[in-house]
């Protein structure tokens, strides 16, 4: 930004829970604040730090225990940037005068706020930012988002930031080394129930909370799973029963094939014009390279199924699908229902 010749303020936003969650692990924020200052230092940029702890754990934190809870798989990444990194952010800093807002995401942004995938396939954010409309983006640059992470190290060996050899970051926005796990049973504790064979019906083992666990998983079920069953496995996580609190695994996965192929899907939003609507699109239903192909059924208000060409092995009500034209481009996005 500065090469484009912009004046640049660097921000820090200071989410971490840290002070709730200190007993879980090492602090990760003050590690983090050191490096950003060490580096603002280096780029000759003024560091500020706002705090929007209070209105991260309303936002973010909140959806996340409350979809946990349900029996849900929640994605508080991507609340975190429609709700604070490019929600109560924006409106702390609207009055500043600023011309452009950038963050390190990898993606893209066309013209007329248009969201456009990564050139990192691997890398790539935009299903993290799909919850982001397009005058929000009209405003947004992302400036790493035409450039694959190789280059990206490159480029911050060429700067000689201090951060160029630091390892990618992993795991939940707000958890830093905290494993989510610990996190979730920090706030919804213990609540076991029966572990039933979904082909048979037999009660196969005890689970512990049912947010522990999500439709698709596979490791970590050696510890609920009876040690006679555990041995034919492996087993995999079909469904939540949440109402009679119980957990269904199967180690015969294919005889769920058409759970997997379709879903109901609710909150069903278009960024763009695409007609009919209900084309045939690639889809992300997870962050990651693969895509998916598949259509879309409208019912109305909000609310439709969502056909894939392949099976899948986690759809699980609470996640995500972004869906995406043939340039790229994220033209929707859903939640899978019940």
């Amino acid at each position: 930004m500065k090469e484009k010749g912009y004046k640049v303020t660097a921000f820090y936003l200071k989410i971490w829970l840290q002070d709730e969650l200190a007993h879980l692990s090492e602090c990760p924020w003050e590690d983090d604040l050191k490096i950003c200052r060490d580096v603002c230092d280096r780029a000759g940029v003024e560091l500020e730090v706002i705090s929007l702890m209070e209105e991260y754990h309303e936002r973010v934190v909140g959806y996340t225990v409350e979809e946990a809870r349900k029996g849900r798989t929640p994605n508080p990444d991507i609340m975190c940037n429609s709700r604070v990194k490019f929600g109560v952010f924006l409106d702390e800093i609207s009055k500043r005068g600023f011309d452009v807002v950038a963050s390190g995401h990898y993606a893209q942004v066309g013209g007329g706020g248009r969201l456009i995938r990564g050139v990192d396939e691997v890398k790539d954010q935009s299903y993290f930012l799909c919850g982001l409309s397009k005058d929000v983006l009209e405003g947004v640059q992302f400036p790493v988002g035409g450039l694959e992470k190789s280059q990206v190290r490159e480029l911050a060996k060429k700067f000689d930031l201090p951060n160029r050899d630091r390892p990618d970051s992993q795991g939940l926005c707000f958890l830093g080394k905290v494993k989510f796990d610990a996190f979730i049973g920090a706030y919804l504790g213990e609540n076991p129930g029966e572990v039933l064979n979904a082909a048979s019906g037999e009660v196969v083992g005890r689970h512990n909370g049912l947010w522990f666990h999500t439709v698709g998983q596979r490791k970590g079920l050696g510890s609920v799973l009876d040690v006679k069953v555990n041995s034919k496995g492996p087993w995999y996580v079909v469904k939540k029963n949440v109402k009679d609190n119980r957990l269904f695994v199967s180690n015969e996965y294919e005889k769920f094939e058409e759970v997997r192929k379709v879903v109901v899907v609710e909150e069903l939003k278009w960024r763009e014009d695409v007609g009919g609507k209900e084309g045939k699109w690639d889809m992300k239903i997870r962050h990651g390279p693969k895509l998916a192909k598949g259509r879309v059924e409208e019912v109305g208000g909000g609310r439709g199924k969502v056909f894939l060409n392949e099976k899948d092995g986690g759809l699980a009500p609470g996640q995500y699908i972004a869906f995406y034209d043939d340039e790229g481009g994220c033209v929707g996005s859903c939640v899978i229902g019940e």
